[in-house]
């Protein structure tokens, strides 16, 4: 599989985020924040869409 991994430091900081915001739309009613599952999918899995959209990983900036 020839697919761009997410670095290991960010996996935690999505699970965390996704988390949080999904809890924050179920505590606020806001649906906007229902987007937090984006994050949240893409930490536990380890692959980040937009790193194999653009060809790099965004958080090292290097081309693989």
């Amino acid at each position: 599989m020839n697919a761009l991994k997410m670095a290991k430091f960010c996996r935690p900081f999505r699970i965390v985020l996704g988390a949080a915001l999904l809890g924050y739309g179920v505590y606020s009613g806001n649906s906007w924040f229902y987007l937090g599952v984006l994050p949240l999918i893409a930490g536990i899995i380890g692959f980040c869409p937009a790193c194999k959209i653009t060809g790099q990983c965004t958080i090292t900036g290097k081309a693989k």
